[in-house]
């Protein structure tokens, strides 16, 4: 039987036994005597075992909207498992991406910092221009994985990276043991699934891709199931071309979009499952969000706009935190909180120091899983590309942007998607969803800089009261200005750093 099989109260008994009621050890000097008490009580109390070091699984679903999940109030996506999910654990209503596409939410993330302070604020892609083609989280940034890895964790990421495609750019180059996934988006030329370095399938099926991903989750949980592990798991899906396996292609009555939330919700329940089946459960933060809000065929959830804006639609997020027995069951939260949160409440909850040695905008926002508290955030903001969109304080929104009203597409007009299934280089169905299935509210009044709603009373952002509440305007404006001089120090230090 080993060291470890033993109890601690054994271990005791025997230290006192030979420390102090053993006639041969009692014949060694004194301070070797104590020497082995001290060895021995180090046993029956050892230092944090890789059981007690907390397991933390982060699930990004790609462009899912807040009205996708039926726990956030949608009756055609059926998402049984991510709704079990909500009701064990606890549900944010006021989560927030920092940024309405792909990249720059993705980096906030990983290292709890809005993006321009990391300088990711755009999309890298390997067949737009060689600007996008080269560009890429930087050496500097400290990511989750980091350290995660460098706490003795054995870590893993799992599906869309978008932190740049170039070999120093890799999962496994910014702490990241193993990974498997496509580097960008499945809508960007060559499609090709990386094993680590190498390319493993070319061209990529993408019916098959949660089915994968979820197979390799499954297997590194169960592979590190007696070592503590960091898992993100980033899905390609609903992010178009949509596609689902044959166990879910046309069966969910959602269309393709709702065959495809319906598969990533099989694979958050197949996750969660698998915790259960290995008794890590109560031993593992699992927290589920999107990266920005949906794409056509999706839905808001009766928020203004889609992905690509900065109106609610394009950044609340559904967000879902389960630990069972840490995390009561069925909590709901309405303060805001936003992606960088994750970084930092991650490692608090692993009892990991955050690093010191960079400005961390996350906050820990375990309290707001946990009970009552109010938000850690005076404010928060929203950036489109190098520019700052929005301020959200309290109840109040304030867009320094202008944001031009989205076009009613009829569903007879033609549109052409450059990057749509081709059946060579992108495989998916063909049957991919139309601009007139807009997945948000076209309504409201027009949004001009300095345009102020009330999210409290009007989640959907229809009634501009900029001129009902001047005050609040000029407040916020002071918040915003004050955030957006740090943004323009950091675009002028990159500056000067390429000269």
């Amino acid at each position: 039987m080993g060291v470890e099989n033993v109890s601690a109260q054994t271990i005791y008994r025997i230290a006192l036994r030979l420390c102090f009621g053993n006639n041969i050890l009692m014949q060694f000097p004194r301070i070797l005597r104590l020497a082995c008490c001290l060895a021995f009580f180090s046993l029956a109390n050892p230092a944090q075992t890789a059981e007690e070091k907390l397991n933390v699984i982060v699930i990004l679903a790609d462009d899912m909207g807040y009205g996708d999940v039926g726990c956030f109030g949608n009756a055609k996506f059926k998402t049984p498992a991510i709704d079990r999910m909500a009701a064990e654990g606890a549900k944010l209503t006021d989560f927030y991406a920092a940024c309405p596409y792909c990249a720059p939410s993705r980096v906030s993330l990983l290292t709890g910092r809005y993006q321009f302070r990391s300088g990711l604020t755009k999309n890298p892609a390997p067949d737009e221009s060689k600007e996008s083609d080269t560009r890429g989280i930087s050496n500097s940034e400290i990511t989750l994985g980091n350290v995660f890895q460098k706490a003795g964790y054995r870590t893993a990421m799992i599906g869309k990276w978008h932190l740049g495609h170039k070999p120093e750019f890799a999962p496994t180059r910014h702490g990241f043991n193993e990974y498997l996934g496509i580097l960008y988006s499945h809508d960007m030329r060559p499609v090709q699934l990386m094993d680590g370095p190498k390319v493993v399938e070319y061209p990529v099926l993408v019916a098959n891709l949660t089915k994968k991903y979820t197979a390799r989750a499954l297997q590194f949980i169960e592979k590190n199931k007696a070592k503590p592990f960091f898992l993100y798991f980033a899905h390609a899906l609903p992010h178009k071309p949509l596609a689902a396996s044959e166990d879910f292609y046309k069966k969910s009555g959602g269309g393709l979009y709702g065959d495809a939330v319906q598969e990533v919700d099989r694979s958050v329940g197949e996750v969660l499952n698998k915790l259960k089946e290995l008794g890590l459960d109560k031993n593992t933060l699992v927290i589920f969000t999107s990266d920005n809000g949906p794409w056509f065929g999706g839905s808001t959830g009766g928020l203004r706009g889609m992905k690509g804006t900065t109106w609610e639609g394009g950044i609340r997020e559904p967000f879902i935190a389960w630990w069972p027995g840490k995390i009561h069951a069925g909590r709901v939260s309405h303060e805001p909180a936003i992606m960088m949160d994750i970084f930092t409440t991650s490692l608090a909850a692993a009892g990991l120091k955050i690093p010191f040695d960079r400005y961390i905008d996350g906050k820990n926002i375990l309290p707001l899983l946990t009970s009552d508290a109010s938000t850690p955030h005076d404010a928060l903001f929203s950036m489109q590309g190098d520019d700052l969109a929005t301020v959200r304080s309290g109840k109040w929104k304030l867009h320094m942007i202008a944001s031009k009203k989205q076009k009613i597409i009829a569903p007879d007009d033609k549109w052409i998607d450059k990057r749509a299934p081709d059946g060579v280089t992108i495989i998916a169905p063909y049957e991919q969803a139309h601009p007139s299935q807009y997945p948000g509210l076209l309504s409201g009044d027009e949004t001009k800089s300095g345009s102020l709603f009330d999210l409290e009373k009007d989640p959907a952002e229809q009634h501009d009261v900029a001129k009902q509440h001047p005050e609040v305007v000029v407040r916020l404006r002071v918040t915003f200005d004050a955030m957006n001089k740090q943004v323009e120090q950091a675009a002028a230090q990159r500056h000067e750093e390429k000269k």
